[in-house]
């Protein structure tokens, strides 16, 4: 076997490529290539005990020892690219190696030495082993059980901080930090920041079933929390939470919760914050450290293994984080209104007694029946009560005394005519409260539903010709006056119409009667 090992501590003492090749009994040219293919793999001196020959030799040639065999070589490098591909398996690769072997008439890897060759070559030059998880895939999100702590400036009294913790299954880098509640503000916020902190979203989202995250889910009915769902519909990513009794479903992020709460939580433990800004600050500084961190079995980090094998697969982040909104569901009340937290908001009047769902933003409230929003408003805030109505929402008979104005009275007088316009200016000038102006106006317009706009102008007309005081009273009378008597004209008409056309009339005589004198 080749002296590797001698080559590689020689060239470190500077000897020349003739010295070595005379030291060694290799060619100048085998020498040059061995130092080569060294530095250009990262193999420098000093070396440690268990890099030995065989292992150099592994390590600067992994197809060697397969060629010796007698079977098709296998490109390692192009498998490990080809696993980072969506729905790419190693079973789909064999089968396409096994279609070139037959076509070259070389004798190829059983599918488990094929497994194992490529096992045993990624978790030695690679830091990621791609079988089980592909780049990019899956985030892994929960809780930690272990909490930490943060003191109260004035009592000195401790408070609990709870730690999310998310973790990519492929590299194995975490993201962590500490919130004040479990509630779905802090999981919301929690998520947009894991999201900013890895530079994109993964293609799956896999939370434990949590009550923030999951209403329901059994073995026929998964219910994710609208809001939950919008914000990965928002990353583009897909909730596929863990099974019931299941840990295995996110055993990597199980196994980072421990491991966070040994490096990160315990370590913190005689560290004194006063404020969560404080303690996420120490949190990221530790979190760093972590991912760091080299690997025991493997070379590489998290870090290295997530920027060189698992960055470039994860879907590019929207323009702006995802906006927390929260929805709750409401019964339109009988006035159109519904009720959420003590603000009343208007929905089209169709809808009173239906149940429908409400999306809160921080600046608006969206109303949505069977998945179609109705309404949207201006999210209210301050005092209890407030209404926020939409003209559009309301029955006619409401639009028309919400519409009680002294501009709007003027505008209606004039769309009727001339006469109508002097009586509701007088009724504006004469009377002592613009409110009383106005309902008595709101009444004359109301007589719009029985008679035409004709019928209303001829009687204000009628009226200011008899007095300079006119009144809606009055005017209500004359209308009602003027239709009796159209009626009792036309009742009388039509007795002279039928009296003028009658036929021949035969006599008594006719019909064998006789004529009495008088």
């Amino acid at each position: 076997m080749i002296n590797y090992r001698k080559i590689l501590e020689l060239n470190d003492e500077e000897i020349s490529l003739r010295g070595i090749s005379a030291s060694t009994g290799n060619s100048r040219q085998k020498v040059t290539e061995v130092i080569r293919l060294a530095e250009k793999k990262g193999l420098v001196c000093p070396l440690e005990d268990e890099m030995t020959d065989k292992w150099i030799e592994e390590f600067l040639y992994p197809g060697k020892t397969l060629e010796a065999s007698g079977r098709h070589p296998l490109n390692f490098d192009y498998i490990h690219e080809e696993l980072a591909k969506p729905n790419v398996t190693l079973s789909l690769l064999h089968h396409e190696y096994e279609a070139d072997c037959r076509a070259n008439n070389k004798i190829p890897y059983s599918y488990r030495s094929f497994l194992r060759h490529y096992s045993k070559y990624a978790e030695k030059y690679k830091a990621t082993l791609r079988i089980r998880r592909k780049p990019g895939e899956i985030m892994e999100v929960d809780w930690a059980g272990s909490t930490a702590f943060i003191f109260d400036r004035d009592t000195g009294e401790k408070v609990k901080a709870y730690v999310f913790v998310s973790t990519l299954p492929c590299s194995q880098i975490s993201y962590a930090e500490a919130s004040l509640s479990m509630d779905l503000h802090s999981w919301i916020t929690a998520h947009n920041r894991a999201f900013a902190y890895l530079g994109g979203s993964t293609h799956i989202l896999v939370p434990d079933n949590l009550k923030t995250g999951v209403t329901k889910h059994t073995t026929r009915e998964l219910i994710l929390n609208p809001t939950y769902k919008e914000m990965a519909e928002h990353y583009n990513t897909v909730v596929m939470p863990a099974r019931v009794g299941t840990p295995k479903d996110k055993s990597s992020v199980e196994g980072s919760v421990r491991v966070i709460s040994t490096w990160i939580i315990a370590a913190l433990r005689n560290t004194q914050c006063f404020s969560l800004d404080e303690l996420n600050e120490e949190i990221r500084k530790k979190l760093e450290e972590f991912n760091q961190r080299s690997f025991t079995r493997k070379k590489g980090s998290r870090l290295s293994a997530f920027t060189e094998e698992e960055k470039f697969a994860l879907s590019p982040l929207p323009s702006t984080p995802y906006k927390m909104s929260e929805w709750k569901t409401a019964k339109v009340r009988p006035d159109y209104h519904i009720s959420v937290e003590s603000m009343f908001y208007s929905v089209p009047y169709e809808y009173i007694n239906r149940q429908v769902e409400v999306k809160l933003s921080d600046d608006f409230v969206e109303i949505f029946f069977n998945h179609m929003r109705i309404a949207s408003h201006k999210r209210l805030y301050g005092k209890f009560g407030q209404l926020s109505t939409i003209r559009d929402h309301m029955p006619d008979n409401h639009k028309l005394f919400v519409d009680q104005t002294p501009e709007a009275a003027v505008e209606w007088g004039e769309s009727i005519g001339t006469s109508t316009l002097t009586v509701v200016r007088y009724i504006l000038d004469a009377s002592r409260s613009e409110k009383q102006a106005l309902q008595s106006i709101f009444s004359l317009k109301k007589s719009e539903r029985r008679y035409t706009k004709y019928e209303i102008e001829r009687a204000c007309k009628m009226l200011i010709s008899m007095t300079k005081r006119p009144t809606v009273k009055s005017v209500q009378t004359l209308l009602n006056n003027n239709k009796k008597n159209e009626a009792e004209q036309e009742l009388r008409r039509k007795a002279e119409v039928n009296k003028n056309n009658f036929g021949f009339t035969r006599g008594a005589a006719y019909y064998g009667g006789t004529k009495h004198d008088e």
